[in-house]
């Protein structure tokens, strides 16, 4: 029997496992790619014929599942390519990505689901799943093969940074995913008041002579959208909120009822309006960077829980897509490597319990897409993240192993360091 096929014992772990509420220590035995058995407590033997890991006290989690990820493949390579992302993720403790239907062609019938996840699958590192296009070459006005995309293994649907702006195909598209109870996403965005605008309205845009769009413009939206999940009945995701205006009417739409969920970006978590400072293009995002309060009032909700998925938004984009004029500049940045050090700064820096920091990254993103993860328990699948919470880094975009570099936290000194991965059982990333 190889290492790579011997059963598990990883002991002397603290378990972090938001399903259950645990916090403490304990240890995990992994065989065929699952967990067989959770220890809560010190265990007192160490097990036989297993490969020992002794976590030496450190932090032990499922691992993490990141919603939004951009690739440039196909059609893209030179930015990213799924086994760059891929390496990407699982140096991350990233466990399975969903990638998104923004492609060249886009994501938008069966076959391309197929080939994104065969090509993920024969990688042989994280899961790689798909994400399909709502309308056909996200379009915003013909509905794309939903159904047969369902089938096929598409995890939701979603025209990704595009908004659809006919409200009669959007209510189309949520009426016939009802049907099967398929998940929609969109971006909430006022197209009108949000055209051509690369910052948020304010004294900080008008002195820098930038561009900008209200953040009312995320609430007049998403209230539309709203008002068709009220009519339609579907399950709806509400693609990275970044307001505090928004967050109000996502909390009296739960407090109706409505089956809504809604994610947010690290980068709106942890940065605001004031990082763009003189036109620093890495810091250009769309959704764009908000005021200090929004910024606040979005860790604030993931600590109530009102946030039900953290993302890293991962955006690769080329040096000679980012370094131009700030209005010219692609919007996006990279974070699948940063994406655990950067959520651990809300526990570190704002006193938002570790737990409440995992759920989003781990339960709550594989609850919302009915994914068999996301939990220590026995008989789950052995996909893992074992870190360091307090270890400091200091990012160095130039070795993320990404193919583009655009991270926003280049430089920054961050707590949390990703020391094994575990995919199926399987060790795809060891920093020990």
């Amino acid at each position: 029997m190889t290492a790579a096929q011997q059963p598990i014992a990883i002991i002397n772990a603290r378990l972090l496992d938001p399903a259950s509420d645990y916090d403490g220590p304990g240890a995990v035995l992994i065989e065929n790619g699952r967990i067989v058995e959770v220890i809560h407590g010190q265990a007192t033997q160490r097990p036989e014929g297993l490969q020992i890991i002794d976590a030496e006290g450190r932090c032990l989690a499922p691992g993490l599942i990141d919603i939004r990820v951009k690739t440039g493949e196909p059609g893209n390579e030179p930015k990213e390519t799924l086994k760059s992302a891929s390496l990407s993720a699982a140096a991350g403790g990233v466990t399975t990505i969903v990638v998104q239907p923004d492609t060249d062609p886009a994501i938008d019938d069966p076959a391309l689901i197929d080939h994104i996840q065969r090509r993920g699958a024969a990688l042989g590192l994280v899961h790689v799943r798909a994400a399909g296009a709502a309308t056909q070459a996200r379009d915003g006005e013909r509905m794309a093969e939903i159904g047969l995309m369902h089938e096929a293994g598409a995890l939701y649907f979603t025209d990704g940074d595009r908004v659809i702006r006919n409200t009669r195909t959007l209510q189309r598209v949520m009426s016939y995913a009802a049907s099967f109870n398929a998940l929609i996403a969109c971006r909430p965005t006022e197209p009108w008041l949000s055209e051509g605008a690369v910052a948020t309205s304010g004294e900080l845009a008008t002195r820098l002579g930038l561009s900008g769009a209200p953040a009312i413009a995320e609430r007049i939206q998403l209230e539309r959208d709203l008002a068709l999940v009220e009519q339609t009945g579907a399950r709806f995701l509400i693609d990275q909120i970044s307001t505090e205006g928004a967050l109000e009417t996502l909390a009296r739409a739960r407090a109706r009822g409505l089956e809504v969920a809604a994610s947010a970006s690290i980068n709106h978590l942890c940065f605001n309006e004031i990082d763009i400072g003189d036109y620093r293009t890495f810091y250009r995002l769309d959704p764009p960077l908000r005021a200090e309060s929004d910024r606040q009032a979005l860790v604030e909700a993931v600590r109530d829980g009102l946030i039900d998925v953290i993302t890293s938004a991962h955006c690769p984009e080329p040096a000679e897509n980012k370094r131009r004029p700030f209005a010219e500049a692609e919007p996006g940045a990279v974070g699948l490597e940063t994406l655990l050090p950067a959520a651990l700064t809300l526990h570190h820096e704002y006193g938002v319990d570790l737990l409440d920091v995992l759920r989003p990254l781990t339960q709550g993103p594989a609850a919302l897409l009915g994914l068999e993860a996301g939990e220590l328990s026995q008989g789950a699948p052995a996909d893992l993240v074992l870190f360091d919470a307090g270890a400091p880094v200091v990012i160095d975009a130039a070795t993320l192993r990404s193919k583009s570099k655009n991270s926003p936290f280049d430089g920054r000194r961050l707590q949390g360091k990703v020391l094994l991965t575990v995919v199926s059982g399987r060790i795809v990333h060891d920093a020990r």
